[in-house]
């Protein structure tokens, strides 16, 4: 699945260093990732990579769409930013074969709200936004059916649409937004649906804040992911098993309290 309305508004920051060479024939190892929790899990794990000869090189992104065709256009090696289910659609909407590495984390998409402080409490016509990219619209769709407050035709479709909606009971009016503007448009809607990532990037407390929180049984897991060319590559393989690390499995537990969840 593809956002209709993805725009690069963040292009940050190489985190180059002077450790050895990676095994990919003496080039660093190119990774494009969002910034929290992703970027902050790389640059926990970097100086081990470079005790086993792993030169990595951060790209912070603020969108879901360059980090792919970036690697699809061999400017990165391997991206972690995205989970399979919008692996999937792009691939299926661009022509891309990116391909999945491993498994890493969850991070539980939430309800939040700067008007009220419980669903119980959105009066009727209230207005939702929601992400415009498929996988995270069926995703919040979802998420908002779980809580009563909608109804869907297919309940399990992990890419419903706001056409799918087939009881709406209290008349919310939904508003279909670029995922990452989700939290600066809190304060001019009664109710947003945002990734853990952005929530995080902008101060929110998941744990605290969400009005609704996935549980961390969401199938939402979040990949490293990268070409068939290079899926099997050795440094692309010592990056994914660093990722699925007790080590990483401790930071994540210790930085993120339950808003991201590790799924190894």
């Amino acid at each position: 699945m593809t956002s209709r309305r993805f725009i690069l508004v963040g292009l940050a920051l190489v985190l180059a260093g002077c450790a050895p060479t990676s095994s990919s024939k003496g080039r660093p190892l190119r990774v494009g990732a969002t910034a929290v929790p992703h970027a902050e899990i790389l640059q926990f794990i970097r100086p081990d990579l470079a005790r086993q000869g792993v030169d990595l090189q951060i790209t912070v992104f603020n969108d879901y769409v360059q980090p792919n065709l970036q690697v699809d256009q061999k400017r990165l090696d391997v991206n972690y930013f995205e989970t399979l289910p919008y692996l999937e659609q792009f691939n299926r909407d661009r022509g891309t074969h990116l391909a999945p590495v491993i498994g890493v984390h969850i991070e539980p998409l939430g309800a939040y709200s700067k008007r009220f402080h419980s669903l119980a409490d959105l009066p009727a016509g209230a207005t939702v936004a929601v992400p415009d990219e498929a996988s995270n619209e069926g995703r919040a769709l979802l998420l908002l059916q779980k809580a009563g407050l909608i109804g869907l035709r297919n309940p399990v479709d992990p890419l419903a649409t706001l056409k799918d909606i087939a009881s709406n009971p209290r008349g919310l009016k939904f508003k279909e937004l670029e995922s990452a503007t989700l939290p600066r448009v809190l304060d001019q809607v009664d109710l947003a649906l945002i990734n853990t990532n952005y929530a995080l990037d902008a101060k929110l407390d998941p744990t605290r804040d969400a009005l609704i929180l996935e549980d961390s049984r969401s199938p939402y897991v979040n990949y490293l992911v990268s070409r068939p060319d290079n899926q099997n590559a050795p440094d692309v393989r010592i990056l994914a098993r660093a990722l699925t690390s007790p080590a990483v499995k401790a930071f994540i537990s210790a930085h993120y309290h339950g808003a991201v969840v590790a799924a190894f």
